[in-house]
């Protein structure tokens, strides 16, 4: 490899060159000015690609978030007070009342909300999911900069560190990242992964393992709290790339592990006494389920060369192959997956390219789901995610996310050819090198990302920013009219801004089905909260009989209700005179909602208010 690219070593090999040490100083200063300007621009590019939300941190909503902007600054938020009241952020039960929500079940990311709980705390949840968003591009980038610069090129050429940065700079700005960044910061906050494989490499040359091995469970400790579904999808990639690499040297390759056992049974002994409670709470705690079906979600092989609908060279048209804004989790596009296929043959002597290019082609493959489908057609060719879909832990990831696993060998080999491109354009070859950098123009700067749209939030009722919810909530709920969902979480952000002085009913959140344990978005339903569904979507106020109102009276009690709340609008009628029927009394008008205030019903005293 070392003669087909010199400056570049196997991993396990890297071994710094002797210069004279004031020309060597020179050097190295002029390399530490060049790794800040490439970290300073991956910092600006993620602030770029997020400046529509931080130029609103009160109001700004990103547009494509769904209700999943809301659900996250409501985790952010429920782990900064839970700090803050000295209570376990591991589950609440300020939504979902009275049963709760698992947080260590969900995304809560502690790995961000627990160090920024004193920022939430002072300029609120949305900051530190605008700072989430923003660390996870811009960090993943560096990381990855760091370890390609580091410890696949470990020459300090400036053409050397331009060539890492081609490769990390795809890795933070990926099109699946700029996706998630529309609403998931645990599938951008990948700033961990590189350090995890470097120490892995690390470990296996058997130097250090007390010491190695403590850092790399410290690691996936901390990774585990950033995303889990993240870390199984690039353990994955990892295997296959370690397993494809090693393959030409079994020998060694059996020493390194024999060499890297006791410091991988430490990190895992370190990762188990930091993560053992919060595990044991994710899946046997409270509100704990099995795992979340999502059915058939694999890319079509149309999406592996379409361009994202977020980029330069964005296609409306290709919105069809995903699920939704957020998952646009391949989108390469035809020109860099004809520069991967040439980059593959133009590198083929090199261990890594080979390593990398087994690397794209498992992970695309599984991304595609059990069943074969191209552009639009279903072809019934069964692939091997088939084998995996019902395993534990495989059953709730979102198989067109495999994708992402190989990002970061696509970077890898974007490092190695540009490298290789430098290299060779002061050489007989300057043409091929000419060609690459030409490509590579082609294949990248379709997919330079564009600012993440954003709009203004529905505002919180002066109903709640008043103060005025205080006279109507005891010790009891505030239930939304209809009832909180995965499909209405406004409720959310209204707890938030009144700094969680009520429980509510309902939510957005994943929890179990009371009779299978398979995780469900949302509290189950139940009569009345169906009811105020059918109600709001048909416009018409449903037949109340005597069984309804003994149903919407059971539901009251379960859910503590000291309050119903609907927001006035236009077309509220319907809702409004649904809930009268229900309670026997009618909405009283307070700022800008209608409330009932069923206290009195609920405990079971003569209300007051008819």
């Amino acid at each position: 490899m070392t003669e087909t690219l010199p400056d570049v070593q196997l991993l396990e090999e890297a071994r710094p060159g002797r210069v004279r040490s004031a020309v060597r100083r020179s050097v190295v200063q002029r390399g530490r000015l060049v790794d800040l300007a490439i970290m300073a621009t991956f910092t600006v590019a993620a602030i770029y690609v997020m400046s529509n939300l931080w130029s609103d941190l009160q109001s700004g909503y990103l547009f494509n978030a769904g209700r999943d902007q809301a659900m996250w600054e409501w985790f952010f938020a429920d782990t900064a007070h839970a700090l803050a009241q000295f209570r376990s952020p591991l589950f609440s039960d300020l939504q979902n009342y009275p049963l709760g929500v698992n947080l260590m079940a969900n995304t809560a990311m502690f790995g961000i909300s627990i160090p920024l709980a004193p920022i939430t705390l002072i300029f609120g949840p949305t900051a530190t999911y605008a700072i989430g968003l923003t660390a996870g591009l811009g960090g993943t980038a560096i990381a990855w900069y760091w370890a390609f610069s580091r410890h696949v090129l470990t020459g300090v050429s400036v053409r050397s560190k331009i060539a890492a940065a081609v490769g990390a700079g795809f890795c933070g700005f990926a099109p699946a990242m700029i996706s998630h960044a529309n609403g998931h910061p645990n599938f951008v906050a990948f700033f961990v992964l590189p350090f995890i494989f470097l120490q892995v490499v690390r470990i296996s040359n058997g130097k250090r393992p007390v010491r190695d091995g403590i850092v790399l469970g410290l690691l996936v400790a901390w990774q585990i709290f950033l995303g889990e579904e993240p870390l199984l999808i690039f353990t994955m990639s990892a295997m296959v790339f370690g397993a494809a690499y090693a393959l030409p040297g079994l020998a060694k390759s059996r020493q390194a592990i024999k060499r890297a056992m006791p410091g991988l049974v430490i990190g895992g002994a370190v990762t188990l006494l930091i993560t053992a409670v919060p595990l044991w709470s994710q899946f046997f705690g409270p509100a704990s389920y099995d795992g979340v079906s999502h059915g058939q979600a694999g890319n079509d092989t149309a999406a592996l060369t379409t361009f994202p609908t977020e980029s330069v060279a964005g296609d409306p048209e290709g919105a069809e192959f995903r699920m939704n804004p957020t998952e646009e989790n391949a989108y390469f596009g035809w020109p860099l997956v004809l520069l991967l296929l040439g980059a593959t043959v133009w590198l083929w002597r090199i261990r890594l390219t080979r390593a990398a290019a087994a690397v794209i082609v498992v992970m695309g493959v599984l991304s595609l789901g059990s069943e074969l489908t191209i552009d639009g057609d279903k072809t019934g060719i069964t692939l091997p995610w088939k084998l995996l879909a019902d395993l534990p832990l495989f059953e709730s990831v979102l198989e067109s996310r495999f994708a992402m696993g190989a990002i970061p060998a696509i970077g890898l080999l974007l490092t190695l050819g540009t490298y290789r491109a430098f290299v060779e354009l002061r050489g007989p070859r300057r043409t091929a090198a000419g060609v690459w950098l030409v490509a590579l123009a082609v294949a990248m700067i379709p997919l330079i990302p564009t600012p993440i749209d954003a709009d203004q939030r529905s505002a919180t009722p002066e109903f709640i920013t008043s103060g005025s919810w205080e006279n109507y909530v005891s010790d009891g709920t505030l239930v939304t009219v209809p009832v909180a969902s995965a499909e209405d979480a406004r409720a959310l952000s209204w707890q938030v801004d009144a700094d969680f002085g009520f429980p509510i009913a309902g939510g957005y959140f994943v929890g179990p089905d009371s009779k299978t344990r398979a995780g469900i978005y949302g509290a189950e339903s139940r009569p009345t909260s169906t009811l105020l569904v059918n109600a709001k979507q048909t416009g018409k106020v449903p037949l109340i009989d005597v069984g309804t109102r003994a149903n919407a009276l059971t539901d009251l009690r379960y859910w503590h209700a000291d309050v119903l709340v609907l927001p006035r609008f236009s077309g509220d009628d319907a809702l409004r005179h649904t809930v009268d029927e229900l309670v026997g009394f009618d909405a009283k008008r307070v700022d800008d909602v209608w409330v009932w205030d069923v206290r009195d019903l609920v405990s079971g005293k003569t209300s007051n208010q008819s």
